[in-house]
C-alpha cells in the first residue's frame, strides 16, 4: 500500500503546508537564499566599480532577511505563550 501522502510530498510539499514556517530545515533553507543572494550582491559590487544602486539592493535584501527573522521569532513567541483572555476589572 502507498504510505501516507505527506510522505510522499517532499520538501516543496512541505513548505506548502499550514505552519511549515517554523520548521527548522526550511529555516536553514531561507537563510542559505538569503546568503546566495547577498553574495551575489558582492560580487556584483566588485563588478560594478561599487555602483550605489548594488549598495541600496543589499540594504534592502538584508532589511527583508532581518525583518524575516523578527517575524518568525515573534510567531514563536506567540505559539509559545499561553493564550488567555484577558479579564477587564469592572
Amino acid at each position: 500500500m502507498a504510505s501516507e501522502p505527506t510522505e510522499q510530498l517532499g520538501f516543496i510539499g512541505l513548505i506548502l503546508q499550514p505552519g511549515s514556517s517554523l520548521n527548522s530545515t526550511f529555516l536553514y533553507f531561507l537563510d542559505g537564499a538569503f546568503v546566495a543572494l547577498f553574495l551575489v550582491f558582492i560580487m556584483l559590487a566588485f563588478v560594478t566599480s561599487g555602483n550605489p544602486h548594488i549598495f541600496a539592493l543589499m540594504f534592502i535584501e538584508l532589511a527583508l532577511w532581518a525583518s524575516v527573522k523578527w517575524f518568525v521569532h515573534e510567531l514563536k513567541r506567540s505559539r509559545e505563550e499561553p493564550s488567555t483572555p484577558e479579564k477587564k476589572d469592572q
